[in-house]
């Protein structure tokens, strides 16, 4: 997810800031100057080493998460792609032979300012309905923590946002698409390093959706370069190595504050 240099400069303030990994290191030197780049502390993701419970039910189909982001609060934080492929996406996962759709958008998809991303996900929403009215399984699923929804997950296309980190580093072996708004491959590349990892949604192959997202899916040519992305994101940790190494970077520090404090005098009680 990209951040903007007001919250890098705040980074200042702290004695040490926690990070996922490389990439975020690499982020901060790009942005700061006169900071001392060892208050940074790699921790990886522990809030992604809680085991959830399940929340969506398993099915003998293929499973497809369509998990697109909102358009945010200005033109530059803007990823979301319901607006411009959304109901693409939808038609060809839905037409996709022996595929289940979950479409689970950010939350604040369904009620946005943004006429267009409104009734884009109308549409969407009214197609899975049609669907559902005809026998098939899709689902719009509008609430509910997505980690726990990622189990029967066989494949997610999502946006630029702190979704396709999360589902990198618990099934990163499993195809993650990515899709781009602005068909700006080298900036989005620049943006955001995970992107080169991925298959990504473009108006090149916008056309084409109904045979590229079965094939990227089928043939998941890019397995190899989401685990170096993995690496890049988050270090190398396992799945709940990012909770051990936090809580042993907050023993240490608590230990390195204490050996600080001034020790009490003979006799004087505190």
């Amino acid at each position: 997810m990209l951040e903007s240099p007001h919250r890098h400069t705040r980074r200042k303030a702290y004695d040490k800031v926690f990070v996922a990994g490389p990439a975020a290191i690499a982020r901060h030197k790009a942005r700061l100057i006169d900071f001392d780049f060892e208050k940074l502390v790699v921790t990886g993701r522990p809030q992604l080493d809680v085991d959830f419970e399940p929340t969506l039910s398993e099915s003998e189909q293929r499973t497809v998460m369509y998990a697109p982001t909102w358009e945010g609060e200005n033109y530059d934080n803007n990823y979301t792609s319901v607006d411009v492929y959304g109901l693409s996406i939808a038609r060809a996962l839905m037409s996709t032979k022996d595929t289940r759709l979950i479409y689970k958008p950010h939350p604040r998809v369904a009620d946005s300012r943004n006429v267009d991303v409104r009734q884009a996900h109308e549409r969407i929403c009214g197609l899975i309905e049609r669907n559902r009215e005809r026998g098939a399984n899709h689902e719009y699923v509008p609430a509910g923590n997505i980690l726990s929804m990622f189990d029967p997950i066989d494949a997610l296309v999502t946006d630029i946002s702190s979704v396709g980190l999360d589902f990198l580093y618990l099934c990163v072996d499993r195809p993650l698409i990515l899709t781009d708004r602005r068909g700006d491959i080298r900036q989005l590349h620049e943006d955001a390093p995970v992107s080169s990892a991925c298959q990504v949604v473009n108006q090149a192959g916008h056309g084409s959706l109904d045979t590229l997202l079965e094939a990227w899916i089928e043939d998941d040519e890019m397995a190899d370069e989401r685990l170096r992305a993995r690496e890049l994101y988050f270090g190398g940790l396992a799945r709940g190595d990012s909770t051990e190494r936090f809580y042993e970077q907050v023993s240490g520090l608590m230990a390195e504050r204490q050996s600080k404090l001034p020790k009490p005098r003979a006799g004087v009680s505190r």
